[in-house]
């Protein structure tokens, strides 16, 4: 019990002070509007008039940290599932598209992983490349995956719609990276005196690959998944912005942003957020069961 205290307090204190931190940006940044508000009206207000409009305007600069809650609460639980204004419908859109381009990222990054530890040729040609296309921001290439996609009709050729292959393209271009480190470095991490004794056994090239290299680079590869997933999730809702996509978180804080929304983009920011922490549990959940049939101990 202490043990579960000690470890929840520094979290609760470090919310706390964000909490705080937020509250006292709100009211410094949303002050102005009241002030000259009260300035046209002829009206002088109290600090504690001031603190308490900032607290509820309509378009404010920084919306308080209820605010935001009220709109997150109303974009999933106020409306229909099903319905265009529910973020549970939105994100149900992004997360296809995440999960579709992390699984490819995940196959892409194994397959060049085993490259990469079996063949120097691949070592000295593939890593250097896949180090320099992290440097490219996703900003400015997501555009040109987007003409791409949509010149070489890949989603006619696929059955489903270009802006959808776009998101799941760069959704698995930013995934792969992680899981190609982590599965080097796992392949990788058995040390002399174990690959040593599978020689004394004859052991061939694909026994010790599936006996020593690739259970040694499990624990690594759900390391790299669980930061590849979440950067699944970034790659999808930065491929709904230049798509001109209509469903999605990204496409809801593109609108909010236009509209001038600011609670609207403020929620489906903690939507995404949420949505990430629920797909790092699930591959934290699917983790904890594989380690379990390896025989890990808790």
């Amino acid at each position: 019990m202490n043990g579960a205290v000690s470890r929840v307090l520094p979290v609760l204190a470090v919310l706390g002070a964000i909490v705080v931190l937020w509250y006292a940006g709100s009211v410094a940044l949303n002050a102005r509007l009241t002030l000259v508000t009260a300035e046209r009206q002829g009206v002088e207000l109290t600090l504690a008039q001031v603190v308490a409009d900032t607290m509820v305007q309509d378009r404010p600069r920084l919306p308080a940290p209820h605010q935001v809650a009220v709109a997150l609460w109303d974009g999933i639980v106020g409306e229909p599932p099903l319905s265009k204004r529910s973020l549970v419908y939105h994100g149900l859109m992004t997360l296809q598209s995440t999960a579709t381009g992390f699984l490819m990222g995940v196959l892409v990054g194994i397959l060049l992983a085993v490259g990469v530890v079996y063949s120097r040729v691949m070592d000295l040609s593939v890593m250097p490349w896949a180090v320099i296309s992290q440097t490219i921001p996703i900003v400015a290439l997501a555009p040109m995956i987007v003409v791409l996609s949509n010149s070489l009709g890949l989603g006619e050729a696929v059955g489903v719609e270009n802006r959808l292959v776009s998101k799941t393209l760069i959704a698995a271009y930013l995934s792969f990276f992680p899981v190609l480190v982590g599965m080097v470095t796992g392949l990788r991490s058995p040390d002399a005196m174990q690959t040593d004794l599978l020689r004394t056994y004859s052991a061939t090239g694909a026994q010790a690959f599936w006996t020593l290299r690739l259970p040694a680079s499990v624990p690594y590869l759900f390391a790299s998944l669980k930061v590849a997933v979440a950067a699944a999730l970034v790659g999808a809702i930065v491929g709904e912005l230049p798509t001109g996509a209509v469903e999605g978180l990204g496409a809801r804080m593109l609108v909010a942003s236009q509209f001038g929304q600011p609670l609207l983009m403020w929620a489906s920011l903690f939507a995404s957020a949420i949505l990430a922490g629920g797909l790092i549990l699930a591959v934290g959940g699917i983790e904890r069961v594989a380690l379990r049939r390896m025989g890990a101990r808790e």
